[in-house]
């Protein structure tokens, strides 16, 4: 064998181990973001029971309550399907089935729908940052903790508002950020603490 077609074999081998590595890390990801999602949803359940005496689902969305005067939110309303107590998730869910479907949601499958919101961001989230620790080990610094707040602030505080999933940030009270950024930091660990895990598993 020549030596560039030595070469070019050794690139190619390079090559489908870095891709398979892409995608173990993205199966780690998808798991770690799955588990962060619930571990999430039970530290609101008990933040929420300790601080209000009431437990919320669907991660740190569930304060993100108030119908939004604009983008989605005002297009529910105007159909009729938005509720005041209607939060971030359950407000994207809703509209995947009006708009997409025009389809009239109860309230019980708004509940679901806003559950399988939650998680699908959850994972969607892990999967990224699963892959994104493979091409860059960088950004696993920090246990995670920094991807959560990458995620609290670009979702919540951001990418939710603008779509009119939510109202304008600046309408929450303090406590609700602060609620918000610390159960996106538990996201963070738990997503790094179990794709770690995962990863060296696979």
């Amino acid at each position: 064998m020549s030596a560039e077609g030595w070469m070019n074999m050794q690139s190619g081998n390079g090559r489908a181990r870095d891709k398979d590595s892409v995608l173990k890390g993205l199966a780690a990801g998808v798991i770690g973001g799955l588990v962060a999602s619930w571990t999430m949803n039970q530290f609101q359940a008990a933040l929420g029971k300790l601080m209000e005496n009431e437990e919320r689902a669907h991660g740190a969305q569930s304060l993100q309550q108030g119908s939004p005067e604009h983008g989605i939110g005002r297009e529910l309303q105007q159909r009729g399907s938005d509720e005041p107590d209607d939060n971030a998730a359950v407000r994207a869910a809703n509209a995947v089935a009006e708009l997409g479907f025009a389809e009239h949601l109860t309230k019980a499958e708004k509940e679901l729908g806003g559950a399988i919101a939650h998680y699908a961001m959850g994972t969607t989230s892990g999967a990224i940052y699963g892959a994104m620790a493979e091409i860059l080990p960088v950004s696993t610094v920090g246990l995670g903790l920094p991807f959560g707040a990458v995620v609290w602030l670009t979702a919540d505080e951001w990418v939710v508002p603008q779509l009119g999933l939510s109202r304008s940030p600046a309408e929450y009270p303090l406590s609700t950020h602060v609620y918000s950024f610390t159960s996106h930091l538990v996201y963070g660990l738990t997503t790094e603490l179990v794709r770690r895990a995962v990863r060296s598993a696979l």
